[in-house]
Protein backbone atom coordinates (compact mmCIF):
# COMPACT_ATOMS: atom_id res chain seq x y z
CA UNK A 1 0.00 0.00 0.00
CA UNK A 2 1.37 3.23 -0.75
CA UNK A 3 -0.43 6.44 0.79
CA UNK A 4 0.38 10.12 0.47
CA UNK A 5 -2.10 13.29 1.11
CA UNK A 6 -5.45 12.19 2.05
CA UNK A 7 -8.57 14.28 3.66
CA UNK A 8 -6.50 14.23 7.00
CA UNK A 9 -3.17 15.17 6.15
CA UNK A 10 -1.12 17.98 5.97
CA UNK A 11 -0.54 17.60 2.49
CA UNK A 12 2.44 20.34 2.35
CA UNK A 13 4.36 18.07 4.55
CA UNK A 14 3.42 15.02 3.08
CA UNK A 15 4.24 16.14 -0.69
CA UNK A 16 7.88 16.97 0.12
CA UNK A 17 8.58 13.26 1.71
CA UNK A 18 9.62 10.87 -0.37
CA UNK A 19 7.39 7.96 -1.21
CA UNK A 20 6.37 6.12 1.57
CA UNK A 21 5.16 2.52 1.42
CA UNK A 22 3.34 0.48 3.98
CA UNK A 23 4.31 -3.59 3.95
CA UNK A 24 4.23 -6.69 5.64
CA UNK A 25 8.11 -6.99 7.12
CA UNK A 26 10.22 -9.50 5.62
CA UNK A 27 13.04 -11.28 7.31
CA UNK A 28 15.46 -9.13 5.20
CA UNK A 29 13.83 -6.32 7.13
CA UNK A 30 15.32 -7.15 10.17
CA UNK A 31 18.71 -5.13 10.72
CA UNK A 32 16.58 -2.17 9.65
CA UNK A 33 13.70 -2.39 11.91
CA UNK A 34 16.37 -3.51 14.99
CA UNK A 35 18.45 0.08 14.14
CA UNK A 36 14.72 2.07 14.12
CA UNK A 37 14.62 0.11 17.49
CA UNK A 38 17.80 0.63 18.75
CA UNK A 39 18.04 4.52 17.60
CA UNK A 40 14.34 5.46 18.91
CA UNK A 41 14.90 4.08 22.30
CA UNK A 42 18.66 5.65 22.16
CA UNK A 43 16.21 9.10 22.63
CA UNK A 44 14.63 8.24 25.25
CA UNK A 45 16.58 9.26 27.69
CA UNK A 46 14.25 7.98 30.85
CA UNK A 47 14.98 4.52 29.60
CA UNK A 48 18.20 2.89 31.09
CA UNK A 49 20.47 1.38 28.09
CA UNK A 50 19.96 -2.76 28.94
CA UNK A 51 20.25 -3.41 25.20
CA UNK A 52 23.36 -3.14 22.73
CA UNK A 53 22.63 -2.94 19.22
CA UNK A 54 23.41 -6.48 18.45
CA UNK A 55 20.74 -7.51 21.20
CA UNK A 56 17.96 -5.69 19.23
CA UNK A 57 19.21 -7.37 15.93
CA UNK A 58 19.00 -10.67 17.81
CA UNK A 59 15.67 -10.01 19.10
CA UNK A 60 14.02 -8.92 15.91
CA UNK A 61 15.51 -11.68 14.29
CA UNK A 62 14.95 -14.57 16.56
CA UNK A 63 11.43 -13.33 18.60
CA UNK A 64 9.58 -10.88 16.77
CA UNK A 65 9.59 -11.41 13.14
CA UNK A 66 8.66 -15.06 14.19
CA UNK A 67 6.00 -14.73 16.86
CA UNK A 68 4.44 -11.45 15.67
CA UNK A 69 2.47 -9.41 12.66
CA UNK A 70 5.09 -7.04 11.71
CA UNK A 71 4.26 -4.02 9.31
CA UNK A 72 7.25 -1.29 8.30
CA UNK A 73 6.77 1.75 6.61
CA UNK A 74 9.60 1.78 3.66
CA UNK A 75 10.73 5.05 2.44
CA UNK A 76 12.64 4.89 -0.65
CA UNK A 77 14.38 1.49 0.47
CA UNK A 78 14.97 2.19 3.88
CA UNK A 79 12.81 1.13 6.59
CA UNK A 80 11.46 4.43 9.10
CA UNK A 81 9.00 2.98 11.13
CA UNK A 82 7.54 -0.36 12.06
CA UNK A 83 4.52 -1.66 14.51
CA UNK A 84 4.55 -5.30 15.73
CA UNK A 85 1.91 -6.96 17.03
CA UNK A 86 -0.06 -10.63 18.27
CA UNK A 87 -3.41 -11.84 18.76
CA UNK A 88 -4.29 -8.27 20.81
CA UNK A 89 -1.87 -6.74 22.23
CA UNK A 90 0.59 -4.28 20.25
CA UNK A 91 4.31 -4.97 21.18
CA UNK A 92 6.30 -2.12 19.88
CA UNK A 93 5.23 0.60 17.58
CA UNK A 94 8.40 3.07 16.42
CA UNK A 95 9.10 4.95 14.63
CA UNK A 96 13.08 6.38 13.73
CA UNK A 97 13.72 9.59 15.05
CA UNK A 98 14.72 11.97 12.41
CA UNK A 99 10.96 10.76 10.88
CA UNK A 100 9.43 11.24 14.04
CA UNK A 101 6.39 13.53 13.89
CA UNK A 102 5.75 13.29 10.06
CA UNK A 103 2.38 10.92 10.21
CA UNK A 104 3.93 6.90 9.90
CA UNK A 105 3.04 6.37 13.70
CA UNK A 106 0.00 7.68 12.53
CA UNK A 107 -0.07 5.10 9.24
CA UNK A 108 0.85 2.27 11.42
CA UNK A 109 -1.56 2.37 14.41
CA UNK A 110 -4.43 2.50 11.66
CA UNK A 111 -3.23 -0.60 10.02
CA UNK A 112 -2.84 -1.93 13.81
CA UNK A 113 -6.41 -1.07 13.86
CA UNK A 114 -7.67 -2.64 10.52
CA UNK A 115 -5.78 -5.87 11.28
CA UNK A 116 -7.29 -5.75 15.03
CA UNK A 117 -10.49 -4.50 14.69
CA UNK A 118 -11.65 -6.21 17.74
CA UNK A 119 -9.10 -3.91 19.60
CA UNK A 120 -5.83 -4.51 21.83
CA UNK A 121 -3.62 -3.24 24.20
CA UNK A 122 -0.03 -1.47 24.53
CA UNK A 123 2.33 -0.39 27.36
CA UNK A 124 4.48 2.40 27.07
CA UNK A 125 6.37 4.20 30.05
CA UNK A 126 5.14 6.88 32.14
CA UNK A 127 7.90 9.82 30.98
CA UNK A 128 7.12 9.07 27.45
CA UNK A 129 4.96 11.85 26.93
CA UNK A 130 5.43 12.00 22.94
CA UNK A 131 3.86 8.49 22.94
CA UNK A 132 1.13 9.12 25.46
CA UNK A 133 -0.23 12.63 23.85
CA UNK A 134 0.06 10.32 20.40
CA UNK A 135 -1.86 7.48 21.94
CA UNK A 136 -4.81 9.11 23.39
CA UNK A 137 -5.06 11.55 20.31
CA UNK A 138 -5.40 8.32 18.40
CA UNK A 139 -8.66 7.30 20.54
CA UNK A 140 -6.55 4.72 23.02
CA UNK A 141 -7.42 4.87 26.68
CA UNK A 142 -5.52 4.36 29.92
CA UNK A 143 -6.41 1.77 31.75
CA UNK A 144 -3.61 0.60 34.19
CA UNK A 145 -0.72 2.68 35.65
CA UNK A 146 1.95 0.73 37.20
CA UNK A 147 5.25 1.83 39.12
CA UNK A 148 7.32 -0.37 36.66
CA UNK A 149 8.44 -3.38 38.86
CA UNK A 150 7.31 -5.48 36.50
CA UNK A 151 9.15 -4.32 33.69
CA UNK A 152 12.69 -5.08 32.38
CA UNK A 153 13.59 -1.17 32.69
CA UNK A 154 11.83 -0.49 35.99
CA UNK A 155 10.59 2.59 34.53
CA UNK A 156 6.84 3.47 35.19
CA UNK A 157 4.29 2.36 32.61
CA UNK A 158 1.03 2.48 31.91
CA UNK A 159 -1.09 0.33 29.59
CA UNK A 160 -3.38 1.50 26.99
CA UNK A 161 -6.53 0.18 25.60
CA UNK A 162 -8.24 0.72 22.16
CA UNK A 163 -11.90 -0.86 21.39
CA UNK A 164 -13.67 0.04 18.09
CA UNK A 165 -16.73 2.37 18.55
CA UNK A 166 -19.83 0.30 19.53
CA UNK A 167 -18.08 -2.51 20.98
CA UNK A 168 -17.85 -1.72 24.93
CA UNK A 169 -14.81 0.93 25.53
CA UNK A 170 -12.33 3.00 23.27
CA UNK A 171 -12.10 4.48 19.96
Amino acid sequence: MTYGCGSNSDCSSQLSRLERVLRRARSADADAIAAVLTAARAEQAFIPLLHTPEDDRRFVTERMLPANEVWVVDEAGEVVGFASFGHDRVGHLYVAPRAQGSGIGRVLLAKVKERRPDGFTLWTHQPNAPARTFYEREGLATVEFTDGSANQEKVPDVRYEWRPRGRGAHG
